[in-house]
């Protein structure tokens, strides 16, 4: 009985207890790294949907880190499993994986009542702001006796 509880604590399965996706993070990425030197380099592993490089907007370059989506599940844990540690780019990568994350699409509009809700919000903070300001006595207007 003990035997078993040690070896079912030494499984694989309950080291990675996170939630598997198809998506990887990969840190440590060259500065020269692109999306097509990085689905080259992981598409040896499985069918590349999509890579997205993070870059430095000042910079114009890769901030050292990058997400790669997978096919399937299968696929990004043949490819955690084979190439986490490797070179990629001249660079020693680090791969792990992430949450099920929904992307907003660019093109979406936020939703208008959420709009709404926020500039009133704004409007109602602004008023009280006034009213806290208005309140305050302020030095500068006040009338001095003359003597």
């Amino acid at each position: 009985m003990l035997n078993q509880l040690l070896y079912r604590s030494l499984t694989p399965s309950l080291l990675f207890s996170r939630p598997f996706s198809s998506t990887l993070f990969v840190k440590g990425i060259s500065f020269s790294s692109t999306e097509e030197t990085l689905t080259q380099a992981f598409s040896q592993y499985g069918q590349v949907l999509r890579v997205d490089v993070i870059m430095d907007k000042v910079r114009c370059r890769p901030k050292g880190f990058a997400y790669v989506t997978f096919f399937s599940k299968e696929e990004a844990a043949k490819a955690l499993l084979e190439l986490n540690g490797q070179l990629v780019d001249g660079r020693v990568v680090i791969l792990d994986t992430t949450k099920a994350v929904k992307h907003n699409r660019p093109d979406s509009k936020p939703d208008q009542t959420v709009i709404m809700d926020r500039f009133i919000e704004l409007l109602n903070l602004s008023s009280l702001l006034f009213d806290l300001v208005e309140g305050v006595p302020n030095s500068q207007n006040k009338v001095i006796p003359e003597s």
